[in-house]
């Protein structure tokens, strides 16, 4: 595993981290507020079975990526895209807002061979509630914390990774930035622009096959909603919205499902 920033023609420093060999791309991308950690408990299990390389970027606005604006789904699929060459052949994996992106790379428009997509824990339906009330957070000023820990408690509660992840891990402490002795979360809060995005329009675009998942225990997520996108569509049992990090061997042998 190599950690890379690149900086292509997108404008913004774009973090992400690479392994395996010559063969097919394996593309994970992490949900709205998350970042590229969140898959560190798959890791073992793509080694053991993906025969080619894989790579793991932060999206703008988050993690150790750049933050500069307009965030949109436009906008990090085209950053994604600035990390992949043309030729690659790509399955690309997306939890929550990263699914909401590899549709828009199965749309064909940003240059890149995208074969499949596995997308899961994708809120499909959004109320003008939810919707105001995300347009909301994004223009909230910066919450700065006078201790590391107390900042790493509001990124795992506000990121859906309390309990499912140790206080103390590094995939907890890479949701977190320090400044002059103060931490606040990694991610910026204009990201919540992106909530209210047409999401049907995503599907109805996609050129490329894609399945749908979600945890039956997901409050997000309804098999009902799925279901007019993808008839078999499936549920993890007994998992949550963050399933990758709850039961990584179940969500992966969804990924790799042809």
């Amino acid at each position: 595993m190599s950690p890379t920033v690149r900086n292509e023609n997108t404008g913004v420093e774009i973090y992400a981290e690479e392994g395996g060999s010559a063969g097919p791309t394996l593309l994970l991308l992490h949900g709205l507020g998350a970042n590229g950690d969140v898959w560190k408990g798959m890791l073992p299990l793509i080694a053991e079975n993906w025969e080619g390389r894989w790579l793991i970027p932060d999206f703008r606005g988050h993690g150790r990526s750049g933050h500069r604006g307009p965030y949109s789904v436009a906008t990090h699929a085209a950053d994604v895209a600035s990390l992949l060459d043309q030729d690659d052949e790509i399955v690309v994996a997306g939890h929550s807002m990263g699914g909401l992106v590899a549709l828009a790379l199965a749309t064909q428009w940003f240059g890149v061979r995208v074969k499949r997509v596995a997308a899961f824990s994708l809120k499909i339906h959004w109320t003008p509630d939810e919707i105001e009330k995300f347009q909301q957070l994004s223009q909230a000023p910066v919450r700065w914390f006078e201790s590391e820990a107390d900042a790493v408690d509001r990124y795992l509660k506000v990121s859906g990774l309390n309990g499912c992840v140790a206080a103390d891990a590094p995939e907890a402490r890479s949701g977190v930035r320090e400044r002059e002795g103060r931490y606040r979360l990694a991610a910026d809060p204009k990201t919540h622009r992106i909530v209210g995005a047409r999401i049907e329009d995503f599907f109805k675009a996609a050129r490329s096959p894609y399945r749908l998942g979600a945890g039956s225990k997901d409050p997000m997520v309804e098999l009902s909603h799925m279901v007019s996108y993808d008839p078999n569509a499936v549920l993890f049992e007994g998992l949550g919205h963050n399933a990758h990090v709850e039961d990584p061997k179940k969500v992966w042998a969804f990924i790799n499902q042809e």
